[in-house]
């Protein structure tokens, strides 16, 4: 009699072990893969953005630059209507030779003054002697009149000469202060001239720098972005005219969780893989982290003391520099979406 019995199917087993043999290698490979690495798709490429701002206010006279173009450090951009600057320094330039011919004559006033001292000094001393004399007279005559050899008129035009040298050599010693203090005076007011010419060499220099603010120059190498300016548009001091992209100054910020720190340290390598670019093989560097998490520095940061505590994982930024080609550097945009993935352990 022949039995029915079925012989086991073995394919299945056989397909449920292979199954099981990939999970493990795959489970293996990601456990070993984890242990070495942290990876986070919170990231994006950034860069140094740099505001060109009117620093005086004019007509915009010419532009000389596309939007989206490379320029470089020190190019001229932008040329704003210098007439009124040009007028301004005009005026203080003819300031400043008014106050360079005032040192002059204050000069020739003291040179002048000076001598008028010497004329006072010598002065006084015919003063002197004149009162030297007259006093001479009139003790001679002071004794004659007392036995009656001179007349009591001419004892009384001695001491009138000698009151008169007295009164002479007082108003020479008067003039000589005077003089002298009118030399000081007279320096006095150079030194005033002297600062007024410092002043005015101040005003030159200010309407030389005002004038040169009206060619407005590229503050660094990079791309143009942002423009926000015409020919013939009136642009006040402190407004912004266009953004230029630092193209030397790119690097990744990753968002990882603060969970993920324990083992990131500065000089790690990293793997980037640019969302735009997959197919480029990126290297990068740990650079340095932030001093506090994102949130912080949001424009309304969380506050954990109102009672309506729930506990959410934060994120840190970490700056990661870029070992990259020239050629895919120029491509890379701030804002582009990354995955990065540091290696934490060798």
């Amino acid at each position: 009699m022949e039995s029915n019995t079925k012989k086991p199917n073995k394919v299945i087993p056989i397909i449920l072990g292979i199954v099981l043999l990939v999970g493990a290698i795959f489970g293996v490979r990601e456990y070993i893969y984890f242990s070495k690495h942290e990876d986070t798709d919170d990231a994006q490429v950034d860069g140094d953005i740099s505001p060109v701002v009117a620093r005086v206010g004019g007509y915009v006279d010419s532009i000389y630059f596309e939007e989206n173009t490379h320029v470089n450090a020190g190019q001229v951009l932008v040329k704003l209507d210098d007439k009124d600057y040009t007028v301004k320094l005009e005026q203080a330039l003819a300031a400043q030779r008014g106050a360079h011919a005032s040192i002059g004559v204050t000069q020739a006033q003291i040179s002048a003054t000076a001598a008028n001292t010497a004329t006072a000094k010598a002065n006084i001393e015919a003063a002197r002697v004149q009162l030297w004399k007259a006093t001479q007279d009139y003790n001679r005559y002071a004794n004659l009149v007392k036995d009656g050899s001179v007349t009591q008129q001419q004892f009384e035009q001695a001491k009138a000469a000698k009151d008169a040298a007295q009164a002479n050599y007082q108003a020479a010693q008067d003039q000589y202060k005077a003089t002298v203090e009118q030399v000081g005076t007279s320096r006095s007011q150079l030194a005033v001239t002297t600062t007024g010419v410092d002043q005015r060499q101040a005003e030159v220099d200010l309407a030389k720098l005002q004038l040169s603010y009206t060619t407005i120059k590229a503050p660094t190498s990079g791309i143009v972005s942002k423009k926000n300016v015409q020919v013939g548009q009136l642009v006040q001091a402190g407004q912004t005219l266009f953004s230029i992209v630092n193209d030397s100054s790119l690097y990744i910020t990753a968002n990882f969780k603060e969970t993920q720190l324990e083992d990131l340290k500065s000089g790690q390598k990293v793997d980037i893989k640019v969302d735009a670019f997959p197919s480029e093989k990126v290297e990068g560097e740990v650079y340095n982290f932030s001093p506090a998490t994102g949130a912080k520095f949001s424009l309304l940061p969380p506050d954990n003391a109102t009672g309506n505590y729930v506990k959410v994982v934060q994120r840190v930024p970490v700056k990661i520099k870029i070992h990259a080609g020239k050629e895919l550097m120029q491509k890379l945009r701030p804002g582009m979406s990354v995955k990065v993935s540091v290696l934490t352990k060798e």
